[in-house]
């Protein structure tokens, strides 16, 4: 390990100090990823000066806790040049030498990309890019809307990222919500990993496009450390308006055979050539900068919390489970401040409107775009709070890369995505959710709800309140009967038999509308001697493997299982999944959607892709 100097303490540093500390952090990146023999070093190199100068001079942070409500956010959003990240680290003082060399070793936390699964400094994992500045937009939004806190949010993202849409949907609701405490910094390197970027140098067209957006747009040189000083000056002084930084940068800067050369995205240096370029950058010091400490301030303007009183609905009703989720978590926001909601412009479909109406400070529109929902939705969970997002079943699916980045991010988030399948009826195939439970099922830990009835509904969604990691619940557009009292209990993991005696001879099993389907299927095959189970499967994931497993003993084996889905990932392939290992698997016949659906009342599409009543009788006549 190389020898460590006296640290630097003074909060404001000489030109001379931080561009030997730019020097430092370059030098690093080359060493720890020539030691991995893979990485980005040259995308490291480019954003050196720009982040030692935000490292001593502006960042607030104590390292000692980084979940601190006062201390400032950085995100990487261009993730793959962490290396450079984890040389402020060893900057700071919180890493060794011997750690940083370690570097996308099986068994260090220092992986290829930030992930606060392994790193306790990391917010929010990185790597898949446009994702930063839309979850920085979040937390910027709990600073500045919830917690009423100084902390400031400062985002480095790469000049390539700059064609991702999402972040165009960051630049639009950071403007809309004036957030003055959001600062983006563009390192503008002009190499891609395939060569020039579309812009390449031209830093007006990222500005034009910034203050198109309402953003302040400042042009610098990226290696000069006065006019980067300038730069974060003028983004500390704005009022109304986020700021973003457009640094002029050269790939692999300091090196002469890497400085704006091509070729050379995503490749460490030789051992021969880590040692040329160290040669050309100077002596590795190893100095340590301590960086400022953040205020210790506690979050103001908190709604005071209530008793929670759970809204209720009577048996025998009808009620839609969308409308039952909106008023649980409108009743759920009085007693409990940390929670927040988020939705896509469907806020009067999907029912968040109840929360609108009852908690206007902590909600938030996004507008129609769903990935910055998503994203901000994480950004308030980083921060601690209970974030319910909603917009239509369907749409999620545009933001199902910020769903599974969210999973890997260690993130909290409860997703609500109402009008699934083809029981919206007439508006068509393109408002159809009929691929989201297969979405939701296959992100890592995740958790899938689909409810009933109202009661139901409500009680699931105030569980959601304490579940950790992804989070979903479908809720139906229709009004369906009210089948269980305010009593009922509902655990995650579990399903409800409704129908059982000892004389059935297969099991059916649905949820949401087909569950009501089932219900009538049952009662019409009970006319006519034919004793059937039904199973209320809610929890999709986690499932309740073991009623199943006692129903497929006490019924023949046989299971029919209905859903408002297409046939592939859904309720039909959940419950094979949990006789997978099973040396007696059932009989599944999965009736489910296999045709384009286009308009039609919901009774008739219901019926055109086989999942009512009917369909069930009749499939069960030749089952058993």
């Amino acid at each position: 390990m190389h020898a460590q100097a006296a640290p630097v303490n003074s909060a404001s540093q000489s030109h001379t100090s931080l561009a030997a500390l730019g020097r430092q952090l370059r030098i690093d990146s080359i060493r720890c990823t020539t030691a991995a023999g893979s990485g980005h070093p040259t995308s490291s190199m480019s954003a050196a000066d720009l982040m030692a100068v935000l490292m001593v001079e502006h960042l607030r942070f104590d390292w000692s806790a980084p979940h601190h409500p006062n201390n400032d956010r950085l995100i990487f959003s261009k993730g793959h040049a962490c290396p450079l990240l984890y040389s402020m680290y060893k900057a700071a003082g919180i890493i060794t030498d011997g750690e940083l060399l370690r570097l996308r070793k099986i068994d260090s936390p220092l992986q290829g990309h930030p992930n606060p699964h392994v790193l306790k400094w990391v917010d929010v994992a990185t790597g898949s890019l446009g994702q930063g500045l839309p979850i920085g937009v979040g937390m910027a939004l709990n600073g500045k809307n919830v917690d009423h806190l100084p902390y400031r949010v400062w985002v480095l993202l790469g000049d390539s990222e700059m064609a991702e849409g999402s972040v165009w949907e960051a630049f639009d609701k950071a403007s809309h919500y004036k957030l003055n405490n959001l600062t983006a910094i563009i390192d503008m390197n002009r190499l891609g990993q395939r060569g020039e970027t579309d812009i390449g140098w031209h830093g007006e067209i990222y500005a034009a496009r910034a203050r198109a957006f309402g953003w302040h747009a400042v042009e610098i040189n990226g290696h000069d450390i006065a006019q980067i000083q300038s730069a974060y000056q003028e983004a500390l002084a704005q009022t109304d308006r986020p700021t973003v930084i457009i640094a002029k940068t050269e790939k692999g800067s300091g090196v002469s055979f890497l400085a704006n050369k091509d070729g050379w995205h995503g490749k460490a240096l030789s051992a021969d050539e880590e040692k040329k370029a160290i040669a050309e950058l100077g002596e590795l010091t190893g100095m340590v900068f301590p960086t400022q400490k953040p205020q210790n301030l506690q979050p103001s303007g908190w709604d005071p919390a209530g008793t929670l009183t759970l809204p209720s609905y009577a048996i025998g009703g009808k009620e839609a489970a969308r409308k039952a989720y909106g008023d649980a978590i409108a009743a759920m926001g009085k007693a409990d401040p940390t929670i927040v909601a988020l939705d896509a412009e469907v806020s009067n479909s999907t029912h968040a409107d109840e929360f609108k109406k009852a908690h206007p400070k902590r909600f938030f529109e996004m507008f129609i775009a769903e990935q910055q929902l998503v994203s901000a939705a994480v950004g308030f969970g980083v921060l601690g709070k209970k974030a319910f997002a909603s917009t239509f079943a369907a749409f999620f699916s545009r933001a199902y890369d910020q769903i599974r980045m969210s999973a890997i991010s260690n993130a909290t988030i409860r997703l609500a995505g109402s009008h699934p399948g083809v029981s919206i009826g007439q508006d068509g195939p393109s408002q159809m959710a009929l691929e989201d439970i297969a979405m939701m099922r296959s992100v890592y830990e995740s958790t899938v709800l689909y409810p009933s009835d109202a009661n139901q509904t409500v009680k699931l969604v105030a569980q959601m309140a304490e579940v950790k990691g992804i989070s979903y619940i479908r809720t139906t557009r229709e009004k369906l009967p009210v089948i269980y009292g305010p009593e009922e209990q509902f655990k995650i993991g579990g399903c409800k038999v409704l129908r059982q005696s000892a004389q059935d001879r297969l099991t059916i099993v649905a949820a949401g509308i087909t569950l009501h389907e089932s219900i009538k299927a049952a009662e019409a095959l009970a006319k006519e001697g034919i004793s059937v189970r039904v199973i209320d499967l809610y929890s999709v994931k986690p499932l309740d493997s073991r009623t199943l497993a006692q129903a497929a003993a006490e019924t023949g084996n046989k299971f029919i299982v209905v859903e408002d889905h297409w046939e592939e990932g859904g309720l039909g392939d959940a419950v094979l999944d949990a006789f997978a290992r099973s040396a007696n698997r059932p009989t599944v016949v999965k009736l489910a959607v296999r045709k384009m659906p286009g308009s039609g009342s919901p009774a008739e599409l219901l019926a055109a892709a086989g999942i009512d009543a009917a369909h069930i009788v009749a499939e069960a006549k030749k089952l058993v």
